[in-house]
């Protein structure tokens, strides 16, 4: 016994040795940058916000809970100084009394609902084609204050791109949010 597992591990360790790495391709260089965060109290909620703030042209949305007010405020003021912003949230958010989706809405937001999908547990923002936010946090005071989450903020124009044909795929097949059921 002891022969085979010398000889497995001679054998595992040999073919680490030949093997070529595994790489991202290289064809295009890009260049890439990024952020960590952890929660509670781990500043993601202000990075979020900073990040928001910065948007030129687009901010495309996939939540799943969004309860986070500075969050939404950020959101509401890159809409108001003329950042094209969209959401797709939760099917949870379209008939809660008062959800992310009714504010959005009544904001002006264009906000589609994910009901193809058990949960549409997405957690991401994609800025101006250029920055992914993404991770287990979502967009909620818990977040920031009681949960265990991370948060990646991630500038790379190759990651954003794959990110917004996601985000394209899903609001294919979203319904378009017209305001509470009853």
């Amino acid at each position: 016994m002891k022969l085979i597992t010398a000889f497995l591990t001679i054998f595992t360790m040999t073919l680490w040795l030949v093997s070529p790495a595994v790489t991202l391709s290289q064809e295009k260089p890009t260049t890439c940058n990024w952020e960590v965060y952890f929660s509670p109290h781990g500043g993601a909620t202000d990075a979020i916000v900073r990040e928001l703030n910065k948007a030129k042209s687009t901010i495309l949305i996939q939540a799943y809970p969004f309860t986070s007010a500075p969050i939404a405020k950020a959101l509401l003021n890159a809409h108001k100084r003329g950042v094209k912003v969209e959401v797709i949230l939760d099917k949870s958010q379209k008939t809660q009394k008062y959800s992310s989706a009714t504010f959005f809405f009544n904001a002006g937001i264009p906000v589609k609902i994910d009901a193809q999908h058990a949960i549409a547990h997405n957690k991401v923002m994609i800025i101006d084609g250029e920055t992914v936010i993404t991770g287990s946090f979502n967009f909620t005071k818990a977040a920031e204050e009681s949960n265990a989450e991370n948060l990646l903020v991630i500038r790379d124009k190759r990651l954003a791109l794959l990110y917004t044909k996601n985000w394209q795929e899903h609001a294919q097949h979203s319904e378009v949010y017209g305001g509470r059921e009853k």
